[in-house]
């Protein structure tokens, strides 16, 4: 290792040249500088490891040479010497700027000190920069990974845009209309799926989804091809991705099953409703004023809906509530956050 380059600013030229020998002696190189202003130049003009800086000068102190050290771009660690034992010169050092302080006395000792200070003040510069070159690295990486999986996300929701759209072809090619309505099902599932990835995507958080406006866009898509008004108020719920997934596919399926059934004439209002509900939870509710659905009564389809809102609101920790006193069909969930 190279020796450390100090810059030693006292106006005594006597003590300069002690220091630049002792300090030598103790593997240092030293350039020394008549007072405040010329280490000011000196250390614009060169770089130095470490300046040590003497209290008492006239015109510019210590602490003026301090400050406007501490000025310069990319400023060394600076040891304050001072030769009086108050401790209010100290405070004032360190408040501003000074990573550690020196008492000037007579003799060896006060070198052994001086050298033992710089010893110190070096050893944790080297840290406190690697540690931000450390820093700086993981910065980078996690801008890399994050632009990486953004890229994923964007291809995945492309990806599962063309299944569905495969899907809504091959539906609207079959005769059987049980059939084609089994294919719709599968289409705004996919298509629920694909909304989270195109949020993702789209957001500068690659890992949690913002559920007011992927909600507020799915139930978009699936009021268009429903008879009844489908309404939503949601709030600005965060959620990990996963579990995204899992509530945009419950909503679709109960949003789904009230537009089918819960109508029989077409018209009447669907309602989604999702909130923070303390605790690091939330709650959701889908509901309408139709016909109902009585406890014990038969999946009027093929089932899989049902299956499917089990198996969500279990990935969620949770499970489906119906409120038996509504005169509609009113779906409740309450999930933790994470």
């Amino acid at each position: 290792m190279s020796q450390p380059h100090i810059l030693y600013i006292d106006d005594d030229a006597g003590l300069r040249r002690l220091a630049t020998r002792a300090l030598a002696r103790r593997g240092y190189r030293v350039t020394g500088a008549d007072g405040g202003a010329e280490g000011l130049a000196l250390a614009g003009a060169e770089r130095f490891d470490l300046v040590a800086v003497d209290h008492y000068m006239p015109g510019m102190d210590g602490l003026a040479t301090l400050e406007a050290l501490r000025a310069l771009p990319d400023a060394p660690p600076i040891v304050y010497v001072t030769g009086t034992d108050e401790g209010r010169v100290a405070v004032a050092a360190l408040k501003a700027g000074a990573a550690d302080y020196v008492v000037k006395t007579v003799g060896e000792d006060f070198f052994d000190l001086l050298a033992a200070s710089f010893e110190s003040v070096l050893d944790r510069t080297r840290l406190t920069r690697a540690k931000a070159m450390v820093e700086a690295d993981l910065r980078a990486s996690n801008a890399r990974l994050e632009a990486l999986l953004g890229e994923v996300n964007h291809r995945v929701a492309n990806s599962l845009q063309l299944v569905a759209a495969m899907v809504g072809l091959q539906a609207g090619a079959l005769p059987d209309g049980a059939a084609r309505a089994a294919l719709e099902d599968t289409q705004r599932r996919i298509l629920a799926i694909a909304q989270v990835h195109r949020r993702l995507y789209a957001s500068k958080d690659v890992e949690h989804v913002d559920m007011q406006e992927y909600l507020q866009a799915l139930v978009g898509e699936l009021s268009e091809t429903c008879l009844a008004k489908v309404t939503i108020v949601a709030e600005p719920v965060q959620l990990t991705s996963d579990r995204a997934v899992s509530l945009g596919v419950i909503v679709t399926e109960l949003v789904t099953n009230a537009c089918k059934y819960a109508y029989p004439d077409g018209s009447g209002e669907v309602r989604v409703h999702l909130a923070g509900d303390g605790d690091a939870h939330f709650r959701l509710a889908v509901e309408d004023d139709g016909c109902g659905m009585a406890a014990d009564a038969a999946p009027k389809g093929t089932g899989l809906g049902r299956k499917l809102i089990r198996v969500m609101a279990q990935a969620l920790q949770s499970e489906i509530e119906y409120d038996p006193d509504h005169a509609g069909v009113r779906a409740t969930l309450r999930a933790a956050l994470d």
